[in-house]
């Protein structure tokens, strides 16, 4: 391990020029690491009754169990896609990657919930260098329309499938601790092959690194991300307010930041192309209404129906299993059917998911949840296939880090607020869990709607 991390130090200062690609291994390595990824992001979701208990976290406390890896993710990626593409996409990569393996078994040895929050929000971090990366990869790889439109698939698969095996793999394997310990070890050995076998590729824009502008956008996710989950305790609070009011304010430092250096993290005229625009709202509405809901729905099946882990993993596998196959077969679409409107279906396929489940709970019925979780499946799969390629279409193709690292930013800063919401709405009705789910169910499918008018409507200009 020692000469191995030695190894990854000496190739993030090597400066040797840019190498030919390797198409399969590129989508192969990318494709595997971020399952990874997500299969950590995901591996709460089913132990989280398990993982509460062992930490002696209180209820109010449980959204930070769950957004901790989003918080990281969406503090850096839009760093870390700037990075990767100024000094190279491979040392970015290969770096999150092992970071990830790091961090993931600190998590594992975790004794407190907040000891185990940080370890999460490192994961983010970590997963934030080879998300954002992995698509800049891509790009360099398959450099033509049609080679582009089948890797973004695939990868855009791998996302689904990620998700899918995540609470299948942690479901079942006996303790939480060891199934971290399992996904730490896949992680450094994914960046293992990948340290031999990516090929580096960058486009360096000159000037220094943008960092007044990382700052200020690092500490504004934050705040914005713990008044969101404190929030769940009363939104006039004093800290709550402070913490909006704090994040408001280094929003606009920033902007300023970005509007006046020579290399910005983010190109603020980009947002004036409908297309960038709708990769960014399509990733926000993501994490808000899909990531939202199904990241505590399966604790609210085993709090409510009494179904295992195990159970549960199955039973979420319908819908994250779907979404992979979905996602892999939706290249088929192009030319028929553009990523715009392709997200649009998505969403409204989500919503028509999220409706049909509703009452389920409530009547203590599991199959009463199968057709949803179909519909919603199919539309989540359409959702992961589309946003990758938009968003590096959306943008340069010397830029795709950027356009990578926006959109995903937006989606887990998405997903922060949609877990939070979704706690909130779940656990403060007066009728019980059941009767909250209905009304989280009901808030994610509305969401959906407004995003699939939004972007439905965001047509590029003649």
């Amino acid at each position: 391990m020692t000469r191995f991390i030695e190894r990854t130090v000496t190739v993030a200062r090597d400066t040797a020029p840019v190498t030919t690609a390797r198409p399969g291994a590129t989508l192969a390595l990318t494709s595997a690491a971020t399952a990874v990824a997500l299969m950590t992001y995901t591996a709460p979701m089913v132990t989280l009754p398990d993982i509460a208990a062992a930490l002696h976290t209180p209820l109010s406390a449980q959204a930070w169990l769950l957004n901790g890896t989003p918080l990281g993710l969406a503090a850096l990626l839009l760093v870390a896609g700037t990075l990767a593409d100024d000094y190279g996409r491979r040392r970015v990569f290969v770096a999150g990657t092992l970071a990830l393996g790091l961090t993931t078994v600190l998590g594992a040895l975790a004794t407190t919930t907040w000891l185990f929050t940080l370890a999460r929000v490192a994961q983010g971090a970590a997963s934030a260098a080879l998300l954002a990366s992995s698509l800049g990869l891509i790009v360099h790889a398959f450099p033509t329309p049609a080679g582009r439109l089948r890797a973004t698939g695939v990868w855009g698969a791998f996302v689904s499938g990620g998700i899918a095996l995540g609470p299948v793999v942690v479901g079942g394997i006996p303790s939480w601790r060891l199934a971290y310990v399992v996904l730490g070890a896949a992680a450094v050995v994914v960046a293992a092959f990948s340290l031999r076998r990516l090929a580096e590729s960058r486009a360096p824009r000159g000037g220094r690194p943008d960092l007044g502008g990382a700052v200020t956008f690092g500490l504004a996710l934050v705040g914005l991300v713990a008044a969101l989950t404190l929030g769940r305790d009363g939104w006039l609070r004093a800290p709550v307010g402070l913490l909006l009011l704090a994040s408001v304010v280094l929003l606009a430092v920033f902007v300023a930041v970005e509007r006046r250096t020579a290399t910005p993290m983010i190109d603020l005229d980009l947002f004036r192309r409908p297309r960038f625009l709708a990769s960014s709202v399509s990733g926000l509405f993501t994490g808000l209404a899909v990531i939202g809901l199904f990241s505590f729905l399966p604790a609210l099946l085993q709090q409510t129906l009494g179904l295992s882990a195990m159970d549960t993993a199955w039973l979420f596998l319908l819908w994250s299993g779907l979404s992979f196959t979905v996602a892999l077969q939706a290249r088929r679409l192009s030319g028929r059917v553009s990523p715009r409107h392709q997200l649009a279906l998505g969403f409204l396929l989500h919503a028509a998911g999220a409706l049909s489940m509703l009452g389920a709970l409530d009547a203590g019925s599991w199959v009463r949840l199968l057709p949803g979780l179909v519909v919603a499946g199919i539309g989540s799969g359409l959702l992961n296939a589309a946003l990758p390629l938009l968003a590096v279409d959306s943008v340069p193709a010397q830029r795709a880090g950027m356009g990578s690292g926006a959109q995903q930013t937006f989606r887990y800063v998405g997903s922060c607020a949609g877990v939070a919401l979704t706690i909130a709405l779940a656990t403060s009705s007066d009728g019980g869990l059941a009767r909250g789910a209905d009304v989280a169910m009901v808030v994610s499918a509305g969401l959906a709607v407004v995003a699939a008018g939004v972007v439905g409507a965001l047509r590029e200009r003649a």
